[in-house]
């Protein structure tokens, strides 16, 4: 996911820019870069980690303060690579914008990676999101006779902005003129050469301003600036700012100017970035729908029903698919086995502590994918290493950018989910499904454009259950129980285990999740009136049977919460319904997963529990 950081004010510019970028790390990225408002305007941008940004600024200062050669390493004698290159020469002006990239339009290069500049040089801008008519004005500006240097979506703005002033237009009102032409989200900011001003604009994609001594600054998250100021104010959709050194001017869409509060954020890091929710956790359920669009953006051309995976591209259709993952990620690996053995590969999931290659087959043509959030899973990276040793392709299926994981395999898929704070991971298991499904479209070489345009609707989908759940008043009346069992057949029996999971992991209570015909072999003895059964009765899930199932629980006097999508013929055999959008069999479970992420948290809130640092869990298991 994208990061921006903005300063203008007293200091090193250099300094706070790659400061901020260095916050904004954890977000993932493959590229970074900076402009500085000095007149003409000083740019530097590199492909790959921050570090390769500041190695450069280092080499353009020319020596560090021992001395050492531009051909040197800057930390040789001792400096950090970044504090070397706060101090490039030529990058001293009045304000500067710097930038993460996480490509969508274009690969991670040096041309692609953002800020981006006008032909005349006079401004730059970076941009978080997708314009979605950038293809019309880039044609547009192109038959006028502009050139453009990357491949990137971004590009058109400077451009746009660039054509205004020559019009005459004043710097704000081309800035405004050209984010009029927009469609799609953004988060952008932009500098002029020569300006101390700051020029932002929103919608879709967050941008917070921070009030900071002596200074200003405009980012696409608190913890870029937090060390240096917990004042700010959040933009809304739709809303323009201006930021001085000393001042800050925010207008809505007309041009009229908006009172924005400031507000003191916490300086304890759990608290920060949780844009008014309570918990990190209940904002990243939240940010679902955004981070399906990420993970799909660029992948699925539905006009001509395909699927685009560059990562992939060279790679021949494997005899066999190995899935190693652990918890979350395994839960993962059983649905995109389903999806493969579907189209024809055979596919298995492995619990990757358990995976040992030499007690698998393995050839030439098996395809060995390590599902892990943070790329860091010692368990996944011992049983990814194992497989390499064996001869079979390693792919790492990810969120983070340079991890381990991506770095060792033979290839890496980004789900895109973004940064992922809560222990408890939500929107990286849906952005796993998600890219499960292309890669198992990918790699059969066979899809529909139903399916694809069912894919492109996911994220109206899961905003219509964010939106209208019954989950919490479900989740409190439930709170008291012995023990909560999930079901589900088919394609839903992976989620039913994740729901088990996701409440086990906050709350503290005893759940277990298992294919529904599992029940009267054996879990059924458990069954009492105070154990709630949560079943998912859609898609592929063989309603008939999975009622069945149902009846013999309710038989035994427990309340049943059905997820599904035809509440009018399920709700006579159950006490709780809580329902989903009719679609595609193959993507009822990644929106019936939203309704059980939400009865976890909710029933972890109304104990009181300690949501998004559960005890004895981190967020990346780095020890074996």
């Amino acid at each position: 996911m994208c990061g921006i950081i903005g300063y203008t004010g007293d200091g090193s510019i250099l300094e706070r820019l790659l400061e901020g970028l260095s916050n904004l790390e954890y977000r993932g990225y493959d590229s970074a870069g900076v402009a500085v408002a000095t007149d003409p305007l000083s740019v530097e941008k590199r492909e790959g980690e921050l570090s390769n940004l500041a190695i450069t600024l280092a080499e353009d200062r020319g020596q560090n303060d021992t001395g050492a050669g531009a051909d040197e390493s800057p930390d040789a004698d001792g400096f950090e690579p970044l504090e070397v290159a706060a101090d490039a020469t030529g990058f001293d002006g009045p304000a500067g914008i710097g930038h993460t990239r996480w490509s969508t339009h274009g690969p991670p290069t040096d041309a692609n990676a953002h800020p981006h500049v006008a032909g005349d040089g006079t401004v730059a801008v970076v941009h978080n999101g997708i314009i979605e008519n950038y293809r019309v004005l880039r044609d547009e500006l192109t038959a006028a006779g502009v050139e453009f240097r990357s491949e990137t979506d971004t590009e058109v703005v400077p451009h746009l902005i660039e054509r205004e002033r020559r019009d005459g237009a004043e710097r704000e009102t081309a800035f405004r003129r050209a984010i009029d032409r927009l469609e799609g989200s953004y988060a952008i900011a932009a500098v002029f050469a020569g300006c101390e001003t700051i020029f932002g604009a929103r919608r879709e994609s967050p941008l917070v301003v921070g009030f900071g001594d002596g200074g200003t600054y405009l980012a696409s998250d608190v913890p870029a600036f937090l060390e240096r100021t917990n004042r700010v104010s959040y933009l809304d959709d739709g809303e323009f700012v201006a930021c001085s050194p000393s001042s800050v001017t925010v207008t809505d869409a007309a041009g009229t100017e908006v009172e924005k509060p400031v507000e003191t954020v916490d300086w304890d890091p759990d608290a920060a970035g949780k844009s008014g929710y309570d918990h990190y956790m209940r904002k990243e359920i939240a940010e679902q729908p955004r981070a399906i669009r990420d993970c799909l953006r660029g992948r699925v051309t539905e006009l001509e029903g395909t699927v685009s995976l560059p990562e992939l591209e060279g790679l021949e259709t494997p005899s066999s698919v190995q899935f190693v993952a652990c918890g979350t990620s395994y839960h993962a690996g059983l649905f995109g086995e389903r999806l493969l053995r579907r189209r024809g590969i055979h596919a298995q999931t492995f619990v990757a502590s358990e995976y040992d290659a030499a007690e698998v087959p393995i050839d030439d043509g098996t395809l060995v994918v390590g599902i892990t959030q943070s790329g860091e899973t010692a368990d996944t990276m011992r049983a990814l290493r194992g497989a390499g040793r064996a001869g079979a392709t390693t792919l790492a299926l990810t969120n983070v950018v340079a991890s381990s994981a991506a770095r060792e395999c033979d290839r890496v898929l980004y789900i895109r989910a973004g940064p992922e704070i809560s222990v408890a991971a939500t929107k990286s298991f849906a952005s796993q499904q998600v890219t499960l499904s292309l890669l198992a479209n990918a790699l059969a070489d066979t899809t529909s454009r139903a399916h694809l345009r069912e894919l492109r609707r996911l994220p109206e989908y899961v905003q219509s259950v964010l939106d209208d759940t019954g989950t919490r008043e479900v989740a409190e009346a439930l709170a008291d129980a012995d023990a909560y069992f999930f079901i589900g057949r088919g394609d839903n029996a992976p989620v039913a285990l994740e729901g088990a999971l996701k409440l086990k992991e906050i709350s503290y209570e005893h759940a277990e999740g298992f294919p529904a015909g599992e029940l009267k072999h054996g879990p059924l003895a458990l069954v009492t009136p105070n154990t709630p059964v949560f079943a998912i009765v859609s898609g592929r899930s063989k309603t008939a049977e999975t009622i069945g199932n149902v009846n013999e629980v309710r038989a035994r006097g427990a309340p049943v919460v059905a997820v599904t999508d035809d509440p009018e013929s399920v709700a006579p055999h159950t006490e709780y319904v809580l329902e989903i959008p009719e679609t595609r069999p193959s993507v009822v479970p990644i929106v019936a997963n939203v309704q059980l992420q939400l009865v976890a948290y909710w029933l972890a809130n109304a104990l009181d529990r300690p949501i998004d640092r559960p005890r004895n869990l981190a967020k990346s298991v780095t020890v074996l």
